[in-house]
């Protein structure tokens, strides 16, 4: 389900569509956009509440973005940009006939139901969420849903960074050795962050055994990562619950022509 859902979302982040919209309510740059509008349903809360809820940020990264993002721009005007701009791409990707076929619709309307069926409880930034109205435009709705479910499993995730004791920066870094990336301080996601941050980042993963001399996986290191991939997993199941078998069935076939679209476009 990840892999089918995610290239719904990622068009908020790849293409155009929601960078322009946001940017013509006012946004700045891309990060007063993206944390404005992102952070949103949990209300004018403070950076260090957002910095926590989206957890792998730096330490200040947030705070150069809000409050100051939405001292203009309400909060729900960010919203609504993001809503607009991402289904405008989800239409251009995919085409009309494909936009406006029941398939989507369909499949719109079960992502929905198990978007809105799971628990809350522990789940900020999907509680948050689930406080928004849901689109009726299928489109919008099949965004929106799909965006649902991915900060449903994103606080699982962050739960099982939490429970193997592996923070914000350290996650990166385990990604990018995951990922092949060496040396992982070079990954995009870290690689501006004083040396200094990560050298002790590395050195904290050497102490637990996590990372060898060499900069790459041990053996445990590996394990650690498969482990907290494994639970993500696994919590990011309820939503699902909700629906019959038949139906996680109908819902798969209808988002596989949708996701084969999008992935060959890399959801811009």
């Amino acid at each position: 389900m990840f892999e089918l859902m995610e290239p719904i979302c990622l068009v908020t982040f790849m293409a155009e569509e929601c960078n322009q919209e946001l940017a013509a309510l006012g946004h700045r740059t891309y990060w007063d956009g993206y944390f404005a509008s992102r952070a949103a349903p949990l209300g004018r809360v403070a950076a260090q509440v957002v910095h926590a809820a989206f957890y792998n940020f730096a330490e200040g990264e947030v705070a150069r973005h809000l409050p100051r993002a939405w001292e203009k721009i309400p909060p729900g005007a960010s919203v609504a940009a993001r809503e607009r701009g991402s289904a405008a791409s989800l239409r251009r990707i995919l085409g009309a006939e494909l936009a406006g076929s029941p398939g989507l619709a369909r499949a719109a309307d079960l992502a929905t139901k198990a978007a809105t069926s799971a628990p809350t409880q522990g789940r900020v930034m999907y509680a948050g969420m689930r406080t928004l109205a849901v689109p009726a435009d299928p489109v919008a709705r099949l965004w929106h849903s799909a965006t649902m479910l991915r900060e449903h499993r994103g606080d699982g995730h962050i739960a099982a960074l939490v429970g193997a004791r592996i923070g914000g920066t350290e996650a990166h870094i385990l990604s990018a050795l995951d990922m092949g990336i060496h040396p992982p301080q070079s990954f995009g996601r870290v690689h501006h962050l004083p040396e200094e941050r990560l050298a002790a980042v590395m050195d904290g993963l050497r102490e637990r055994g996590l990372v060898g001399a060499d900069g790459r996986f041990t053996d445990a290191g590996r394990a650690v990562k498969q482990h907290i991939e494994a639970v993500t997993d696994e919590l990011a199941a309820p939503p699902y619950e909700a629906l019959s078998s038949g139906e996680l069935g109908e819902l798969i076939a209808e988002l596989e022509p949708i996701t084969v679209k999008l992935v060959a476009a890399g959801s811009r």
